[in-house]
């Protein structure tokens, strides 16, 4: 075969561009430190770097922006929850002084105070924020907890509220029936007659509802698990009425009869012992103690504070706001027994998720509320009944003893001694009940504060996985990506001496001609 210098010239330019186009190639390596720049560089390289490139995007969004705002809502739910055992320790101390038989009235007022200002602490805590969003109402993170004054004021709230419980929620208030004492002074204690028989003392059976202050009570049902339902009536009786509502049910003790009184101020439904004991055998027919009770009842005066029923009950809440009424349902499937935790969770993993909230119905009782609400009332009682008997002390050093005044203030002295020995009686109890019942709140908290020390526990070892994960990953992208730079640098500079090799050699090819042969 004849070789000519055109063919010669023409070999030893293609070898010189090809040579420069792997230079190229190399320098671009060498500057951008990877493998390929275009997938038709190589295919299955650019397949698998797409792959693992989605790989690493995933994990960083988990182990970067996921796991770590995961974190931060569980530490803070955490520190809200360390907040609330602290309140109720604070309490639990004050209840147990508040138990001591010796305290006074004054002194008694002091505790009650503070419990006071304790619990609406306790209740403010359930307002904490996270980055906007309220950690303890579940789906509702827009929403505080409590009612805030804004809202009391310019939404003026309406609910209709559907509260269920069992016969477990029954309990019994103790009252004494102080008769003609209530009111008595100095300036009256003539105009009436009382001896001590006439005070009465005796439990009474109730259900207490989540909130006092009440405009209207629907009665009781018992519900089945098919649905079917036996109402119970009640009669609405102020605190104000004469005779007032438990009056009213130890005169149907004393009678025997049925009845059951509704108390608005107070929010109680009271039970005369044969209507509790229809209303018991109604229910053992049902589950026992676990049949469900449910009440129905409207309430607009709120206070700020207050639980927002949403976040506990079946409610239909009406709002009122620039002349527009506006009426939400909530929580409808709990009336069908349907009633799941609103858990709030964050993608951690490939198929894996973590819990991060704690829903107010865990820590949150309405009851704490309440068995305050009691202490207040009992020590109303306590300070009135104590005013009558220091003015009666007072009238009784003002007359001669055997005289027949001396001896109808003595027998009223008498009277309100024993009403005052059964309220202080009560208050003790009650103060005893309380340190059960925060003891029982504590517990609750505890456990609230378990699970969510397990969630983050477990969050740290995902967090964990997670960055080893993206270790692996990243080193694999780098590996099929990236090229090693010292190999790259022996490779170019060996080919930048190859090609400039080639053009001194076709420098020397090329100077020579067919015009040098004639």
């Amino acid at each position: 075969m004849r070789i000519t210098n055109k063919i010669m010239q023409n070999n030893s330019l293609y070898n010189i561009n090809n040579n420069k186009i792997l230079q190229d190639k190399l320098s671009t390596q060498m500057s951008t430190q990877k493998a390929i720049t275009r997938p038709s560089d190589d295919p299955v390289v650019a397949i698998r770097a797409l792959r693992l490139r989605s790989s690493v995007s995933e994990l960083t969004q988990y182990y970067k922006k996921n796991a770590p705002d995961a974190q931060s809502w569980i530490e803070v739910t955490g520190k809200g929850l360390s907040t609330v055992t602290d309140i109720l320790t604070d309490m639990n101390r004050q209840a147990n002084k508040g138990a001591n038989k010796d305290y006074t009235s004054s002194e008694l007022s002091i505790i009650v105070k503070q419990l006071q200002s304790l619990r609406d602490e306790f209740y403010a805590t359930g307002n904490l924020d996270y980055a906007g969003r309220y950690v303890f109402t579940g789906y509702r993170t827009d929403t505080t907890m409590t009612f805030t004054k804004g809202e009391v004021e310019e939404t003026k709230p309406d609910y209709v509220i559907h509260e269920q419980g069992t016969m477990a929620d029954f309990d019994s208030i103790n009252y004494t029936y102080t008769a003609k004492l209530d009111g008595m002074n100095a300036s009256n204690y003539d105009k009436n007659k009382v001896i001590e028989q006439d005070v009465v003392n005796g439990d009474i059976h109730r259900i207490r509802l989540a909130y006092n202050q009440v405009e209207r009570f629907d009665g009781i049902q018992l519900v089945d698990k098919d649905g079917k339902k036996q109402t119970y009536t009640a009669d609405t009786v102020s605190t104000t009425a004469d005779p007032d509502p438990y009056k009213t049910i130890q005169d149907a003790n004393k009678a025997g009869t049925s009845k059951i009184v509704f108390v608005p101020e107070t929010g109680e439904v009271l039970f005369s012992d044969k209507a509790y004991e229809t209303m018991n055998t109604a229910a053992g027919a049902i589950s026992g103690s676990e049949t469900e009770i449910r009440m129905n009842y409207k309430k607009s005066k709120w206070e700020v504070g207050d639980l927002r029923p949403e976040h506990y009950f079946a409610c239909e809440g009406t709002t009122t706001k620039n002349g527009v009424t506006k009426t939400v349902s909530y929580n409808e499937e709990y009336l069908e027994g349907k009633k799941e935790k609103q858990s709030i969770e964050y993608d951690v993993g490939y198929n894996q998720k973590i819990e991060v909230n704690t829903t107010a119905d865990e820590v949150f009782s309405h009851r704490l509320d309440r068995d305050v609400d009691d202490l207040v009332t009992a020590l109303a009682s306590l300070e009135k009944i104590e005013s009558t008997r220091t003015d009666l002390k007072k009238v009784l050093s003002g007359l001669d003893e055997g005289t027949a005044d001396y001896k109808e203030v003595q027998t009223k002295l008498e009277a309100a001694d024993k009403a005052f020995s059964y309220i202080r009686e009560n208050i003790h109890d009650l103060m005893q009940h309380t340190i059960t019942s925060i003891q029982q709140y504590l517990d609750d908290t505890n456990v609230a504060i378990t699970d969510n020390g397990t969630r983050e526990s477990r969050l740290d070892l995902i967090s964990n996985r997670l960055m080893d994960q993206q270790t692996t990953f990243k080193t694999l992208q780098s590996e099929n990506e990236d090229v090693d730079i010292a190999d790259v640098t022996i490779q170019l500079t060996s080919t930048k001496l190859t090609y400039d090799a080639a053009l001194m050699a076709t420098g020397k090819i090329m100077q020579t001609s067919l015009m040098n042969y004639i």
